[in-house]
């Protein structure tokens, strides 16, 4: 039995995400070849990690194998846990001003006192390739091209390429956080879908999930979505990342119980994470282009 490219209809519908990220940085290495002869250089990615988080390390570490996976550089920038707000604000408008800097990504969670409200703006909206500037959040939810934040662009592309109907469709995001939940509403409205926001103020969330065609489950609770909230044939998109003491990473969703009941799933891990690295490489490529282009096209129209 075959389902849409992606999805392994024999295990329950199970959405590969490794498979779909494949076809993304695919994708992305042509682009960046293409730049590559364009420009005479190679794209470079600098990723600044403050502190000594393990989780964001780990995560650094898989950006810089996808950067050489597409064909272009990158370095991690080890910054002090007790840096200024002052110093990082400069260092990231150094970063902005290096032409040989193709993007930059600020890794999450910053140390106590620093907050990256009061740092980002000091970086070039046009190399934030994870999407975490106002400027590209303004434009995502006007519907115009920017960088999402690329978990949340990462649920899209799966949607998208997994040939699930967006359109019209009923859709739940569960969480409201400015890196997965909010922009991802913004998505999925522009796919001209109609989508509920859950958080954790809402009334019989079970209630509000089981009209769902289409969740999105990015509320940081391991296992909060089980399979007698979900309505037969839904389309179940997993973006918690949950990590336990043991080490182990669990989604927001009680895969087990779902898995029989929804269309499709994404597994964690195996799931977004990986198509969310590969959303990465093609900011990357659409930065460089970007900056050489003086811009996105309709951010151009908007300032004449």
């Amino acid at each position: 039995m075959s389902g849409p490219a992606g999805v392994d209809a024999d295990a329950h519908s199970l959405i590969d995400g490794r498979a779909l990220a494949a076809q993304i940085f695919g994708e992305a290495s042509d682009e960046i070849d293409e730049l590559k002869r364009d420009l005479g250089s190679v794209p470079t990615i600098k990723i600044l990690r403050v502190g000594g988080d393990a989780a964001s390390g780990v995560y650094s570490r898989r950006i810089l194998k996808s950067a050489h996976r597409v064909g272009a550089s990158g370095e991690v920038i080890q910054l002090p846990a007790d840096l200024q707000v002052k110093a990082l604000r400069a260092t990231l408008r150094g970063l902005s001003d290096d032409t040989a800097v193709g993007g930059v990504i600020v890794q999450l969670p910053l140390p106590v006192g620093l907050d990256v409200r009061h740092v980002i703006e000091a970086l070039d909206p046009l190399k934030d390739v994870d999407g975490i500037h106002p400027f590209n959040a303004g434009l995502v939810s006007r519907g115009s091209i920017g960088f999402a934040p690329s978990c949340a662009e990462a649920a899209l592309q799966i949607l998208r390429r997994t040939g699930v109907p967006i359109a019209g469709r009923q859709a739940v995001v569960i969480g409201r956080s400015s890196v997965v939940g909010r922009p991802v509403q913004q998505l999925l409205l522009r796919e001209d879908a109609t989508v509920t926001v859950c958080h954790r103020q809402t009334r019989d969330l079970a209630r509000q999930i089981r009209e769902a065609e289409i969740v999105i489950a990015a509320a940081g609770a391991p296992g909060l979505v089980t399979g007698d909230w979900i309505k037969p044939g839904a389309v179940v998109i997993d973006c918690g990342i949950n990590v336990s003491s043991s080490g182990s990473v669990r989604g927001d969703v009680d895969l087990p119980s779902v898995a029989p009941i929804a269309a499709a799933i994404t597994p964690v891990p195996g799931g977004v994470g990986p198509v969310t690295n590969a959303v990465l490489m093609l900011h990357l490529a659409r930065a460089v282009r970007a900056q050489r282009d003086g811009g996105f096209p309709d951010a151009r129209e908007m300032a004449s």
